[in-house]
């Protein structure tokens, strides 16, 4: 478990020597124009040993990150990259799905024809989902905070079970969009709602993100926050990673120093990316594990 700071409050920024940043968006994305380049420096500057590029693929026909990239030029990128930043920094070709039940189908005959060094499936406030910016005023009014994250955490639960990703995003990202109507406070009153998509996790083999990017917004909390964290690891959860989820090179590895120490209070001692792979290397550095 990790020592409380004695010092009081700490003003987040990016975190040093560190094994790994999951997750993080560059110009093969559609709301990105950062260089792979740069995140590489940036870690070797930092001492992070190892990034995943998580660029988004869409699949709502009209979406802006609708089939985005083309695969074989980035992957051609990616693999030139790593062998440039060999030694120093490790580069996995990942990606970042957003998954919709009703593309299932699809995403499964890309995940398959498409392979990754590691996927993150997320739920996103697509065009026509209820927390779109144009449809969540009227969707959330009225609403107790069950009922208004239900259909969102319905989808991650699908996202989960379907089976094609080594971690869920941002579990409950929707805090960002519903907090006009309520605090993050709010929904620790509702740990009944988690516990489908924490036991799928557990029963999936998938790794739990703790996604630092709450950090940087007006919630000030990760997705998940903390209670959540604990709750995966009582239920038996065995994976979990950190990302950035940045976009622009100030939030690359922002705030994964405060997500690992929530990860370490949970009871973990590691990290992990692909699934089902236990790797020495993704151990929390010494100052995580301290015993109280």
């Amino acid at each position: 478990m990790t020592q409380p700071n004695q010092a009081g409050p700490r003003r987040i920024g990016q975190v040093r020597d560190f094994p790994i940043d999951t997750h993080m968006h560059t110009a093969f994305s559609h709301d990105s124009n950062v260089l792979l380049e740069l995140y590489a420096a940036q870690a070797a500057d930092l001492g992070i040993r190892e990034i995943a590029i998580t660029d988004h693929v869409d699949f709502l026909p009209g979406s802006p990150g609708y089939r985005y990239f083309d695969y074989d030029v980035r992957r051609r990128v990616m693999v030139d990259a790593a062998a440039r930043w060999a030694g120093k920094v490790a580069i996995r070709h990942g990606v970042e799905i957003t998954y919709e039940s009703r593309y299932h189908d699809e995403i499964g005959e890309y995940m398959r024809a498409h392979p990754f060094d590691y996927a993150i499936g997320s739920v996103h406030a697509v065009a026509d989902s209820p927390y779109a910016r144009g449809r969540i005023e009227t969707f959330a009014s009225g609403k107790t905070v069950a009922e208004a994250v239900a259909p969102y955490f319905a989808e991650v639960e699908r996202a989960i079970r379907s089976g094609f990703f080594d971690t869920v995003g941002h579990l409950d990202q929707c805090k960002r969009w519903l907090l006009p109507w309520f605090k993050p406070s709010d929904f620790a009153t509702i740990p009944e709602a988690y516990e489908p998509l924490l036991n799928a996790l557990v029963e999936s083999g998938t790794a739990l993100e703790v996604n630092s990017s709450g950090l940087r917004y007006p919630e000030h909390e990760t997705y998940p926050g903390p209670w959540v964290v604990a709750r995966f690891r009582q239920l038996g959860g065995e994976r979990v990673t950190v990302g950035s989820d940045a976009h622009l090179p100030s939030s690359f590895a922002f705030g994964l120093e405060e997500a690992a120490e929530i990860v370490a209070a949970a009871g973990f001692d590691r990290l992990s990316l692909e699934r089902a792979v236990d790797r020495g290397d993704l151990v929390l550095p010494d100052r995580f594990l301290r015993t109280s």
